[in-house]
């Protein structure tokens, strides 16, 4: 190749990258295309357990979209089923807990009863992580007795109120995911709001 032909090249080649990157970031902020990367499904639902519940919608629906992308049928490689992903185990304890008859393990693929069970079970979390929110969501990934062992290792908290340091990679992964999407839900759904 002559060098006046790779003069003329370089600039368009800069062209195409400078307007690659532009529609990157376009893509990147535009409301329409956050809506299809994050969308809200099953709102009604979601607006009326995070009220019954006290909890916060957009945390709920953040946690649905962390967990299994509003998929009701999802199941984890660790049996977590449902739109919120919850553990056999999990949902029949707190379907004793919220006295709900006639619970079987079926139905936390029904989006409805999933979505109750997860808002119930987030407002429990935040009883016991009063007003603080990485906690609430670090306990619904690894559960209350890992954070609150956290807790008391000076490794992960300098004041056994607030984590320092997750010490599972997929927990600390899981509330950065959470937190964004939480912080997504907030800027374009702003209906969710209670």
């Amino acid at each position: 190749m002559t060098k006046p032909r790779q003069k003329r090249l370089i600039p368009r080649v800069l062209l195409i990258l400078a307007i690659f990157l532009l529609l990157v970031y376009l893509a990147e902020n535009s409301p329409w295309i956050k809506r299809m990367r994050y969308p809200l499904v099953y709102e009604e639902h979601i607006r009326r357990y995070a009220s019954e519940y006290e909890i916060d919608p957009f945390l709920a629906a953040s946690v649905i979209w962390v967990e299994s992308k509003f998929v009701p049928d999802a199941v984890s490689g660790k049996d977590a089923r449902g739109l919120m992903q919850i553990i056999p185990s999990t949902g029949k304890w707190a379907a004793e807990k919220m006295g709900l008859s006639d619970y079987q393990e079926n139905h936390l693929f029904e989006p409805e009863i999933n979505i109750k069970i997860g808002c119930w079970y987030l407002s429990f979390l935040a009883s016991q992580f009063p007003d603080n929110v990485e906690l609430v969501i670090a306990a619904y990934n690894a559960g209350i007795g890992n954070v609150k062992k956290w807790l008391q290792n000076r490794e992960y908290s300098s004041d056994g109120m607030h984590l320092d340091y997750i010490p599972f990679f997929e927990t600390r992964n899981y509330v950065k995911e959470v937190l964004k999407a939480y912080e997504i839900y907030k800027e374009i759904y702003p209906s969710l709001k209670l």
